[in-house]
């Protein structure tokens, strides 16, 4: 065995580097954490070949006295804490105090930087860990760092590099982040000459929606709660405007971007019951929680955190962000924002109350319904039509059916177009919850039972799982060893497909197992019966049942977005109307 011998400071470093500087970007976070934590105004990046051969970054903070930069490269050397009780109270973006260390073992560092009361700037260099002298320079108060020849002298990691594309694109995204931390700072990047990106200090929501795009703030709602010991604001996208990756996902706890898996949950939990399948929500949010009640001491790159309180933690972003996503008001209310102010309301407004519906209404032409659906809405139908002291509705009040899918309605911001099919969807699914939870799924006998060919895995699935259908509101038993008889059914979705639907809910069943679906599965089982058990396509309304849908959709949470997460319903206000006959032109 060898002898234990005591490592080199420069091993050592390089050691750490290997921790701290995984590639270009990792280097451009830590200068860039430095200069927001010396109160810089203005931040400059440039950056050449991806940052592979060269990162600068140039801010007009506090500087550093000329005694201090030899320390500003030394390993566990730092300005913003002192005892353990600081560590376990961390108000700053950095203070490990040894990235600059880690970076100077692996590529070489100038630092030029001058405090406001200094006459000059100092200089220093530093390679492979060694560094000079400082050396008298000129400089505006405030500090650069020059990193050049990323990992010169440890080629097999340079190796590990991607192509200057990839590196590029790794660097963007940290620019982005700290851009979206600290909108009150102006900020620059350039790349091989090219200007890419500048960012004029602003307000939060001029400056998200100018780094995240137009398409963002047109389809983003507010979030915003305090609980006192924790508090979170931001933006999140309705579930309309889901994505196909998790690209546009942005989590910042008191001010630091971290990828933690419990708010991911939360969050992911928060859009269960409006995004299925594999779309993903854009989001910016800032979760702010006291110091001590956090640990970001838990990697060195310091994209980690662990919470005191984890449930809590997960508990509070879950219901912030629900209760943004949920309710009818809330999609009319905080409708999509739309930069640069990024709080103006489109369309819709609040509930504003007014008369009856109009007269009118009784002498369109509407065509009858057919005699299955007429009841549909009956529990609502005689309400639906209030006196002439009610008040008017977010949704306003029905004028007709278009095409057997849409219904008309107008209100007061102007008219309202609304997808029967996929509202009545989330009605739906809103009361089967409901139902479910309360062990109070009415089930409704059939005059007809309907029989459908099954296969013997359905077969067996009845017989073996008679309870679980019972308390789905199921009456299903095998009539022969390739068919199925359906006796009764889930009042709420009796005027469905029948047939359809009762494989759907086997074929769950099948997949996951009774306890299984009626537990973890149960949000996606009930989606599949709401589905199947909505009104379909060309099935006439009378104007009632119209208003009547209109009246549900107001009553339940989540309305504006189907189980799938599409949008149900969309306000085209007065204003809108105008621009498109170009009146006032």
């Amino acid at each position: 065995m060898a002898a234990i011998r005591v490592l080199s400071d420069t091993l050592i470093s390089q050691i750490a580097a290997g921790e701290v500087v995984e590639r270009p970007a990792s280097v451009l976070k830590e200068l860039l954490e430095n200069s927001l934590d010396a109160g810089a105004r203005t931040v400059s990046v440039t950056l050449a070949q991806g940052g592979i051969r060269q990162i600068r970054v140039t801010d007009d903070g506090a500087g550093i006295a000329r005694e201090d930069l030899a320390l500003a490269l030394a390993r566990h050397a730092t300005s913003k804490i002192a005892s353990l009780d600081d560590l376990e109270r961390v108000a700053t973006l950095g203070f490990r105090g040894e990235a600059l260390a880690s970076i100077a073992s692996v590529a070489r560092v100038e630092l030029t930087s001058r405090t406001p009361a200094a006459p000059h700037a100092w200089h220093i260099r530093a390679e492979g860990g060694q560094a000079t002298a400082p050396e008298p320079a000129a400089h505006p108060a405030g500090t650069t760092v020059d990193v050049a020849e990323l990992y010169f002298n440890t080629p097999a990691r340079r190796k590990f590099l991607k192509t200057e594309a990839t590196e590029l694109a790794h660097c963007a995204d940290v620019f982005h982040r700290a851009a979206l931390v600290r909108p009150d700072v102006a900020m620059t990047l350039r790349h091989n000459g090219r200007a890419m990106a500048h960012y004029p200090a602003s307000d939060l929501g001029t400056r998200i929606a100018a780094v995240m795009g137009e398409a963002f703030p047109e389809s983003a709602r507010p979030i915003a709660a305090d609980g006192g010991a924790l508090r979170i604001h931001g933006y999140a996208t309705s579930p309309a405007a889901a994505r196909g990756s998790r690209d546009a996902q942005h989590l910042f706890v008191n001010g630091r971007f971290v990828r933690d898996k419990l708010i991911a949950h939360a969050l992911r939990e928060a859009y269960a019951d409006v995004l299925h399948g594999d779309r993903h929500p854009a989001y910016v949010l800032y979760l702010e929680v006291e110091p001590a009640m956090v640990d970001v001491n838990v990697h060195p790159a310091k994209t980690e955190v662990r919470f005191r309180d984890p449930r809590g933690v997960h508990q509070f972003v879950y219901h912030a962000v629900e209760k943004a996503l949920a309710g009818l008001a809330g999609a009319a209310v905080a409708a999509p924002l739309h930069a640069p102010a990024f709080g103006a309301v489109l369309g819709g407004g609040p509930a504003t109350r007014g008369a009856a519906p109009p007269a009118y209404q009784a002498r369109l032409g509407i065509a009858q319904p057919v005699a299955a659906y007429a009841a549909m809405f009956a529990e609502t139908a005689e309400r639906a039509a209030p006196a002439p002291t009610d008040v008017e509705h977010p949704l306003g009040f029905a004028l007709a059916q278009l095409h057997g899918v849409y219904i008309l309605a107008q209100n007061r911001s102007g008219l309202v177009l609304v997808d029967m099919h996929a509202a009545h969807e989330r009605i739906l699914y809103e009361s089967l919850k409901s139902a479910l939870a309360d062990r109070s799924v009415t089930a409704q006998p059939l005059l007809i039972p309907v029989t459908f060919h099954a296969d013997e895995v359905d077969v067996a699935t009845v017989e073996e799982h008679r309870a679980a259908l019972d308390r789905l509101g199921f009456d299903m038993a095998a009539l022969s060893p390739t068919a199925v008889v359906v006796r009764g059914v889930p009042a709420m979705v009796a005027q469905g497909d029948l047939p359809a639907l009762s494989r759907a809910v086997l074929r769950d069943i099948r997949e996951y197992g009774a306890s299984q679906v009626l537990a973890e599965h149960q949000n996606e089982l009930l989606a599949t019966m709401a589905c199947h058990g909505a009104v379909r396509a060309n099935r006439p309304l009378t104007v009632p049942e119209m208003n009547a849908l209109l009246r549900r959709m107001e009553e339940t949470e989540r309305a504006d977005q189907c189980n799938h997460g599409r949008p149900t319903w969309h306000q085209l206000s007065l204003a809108d109307l105008e621009r498109l006959f170009l009146r006032g032109r």
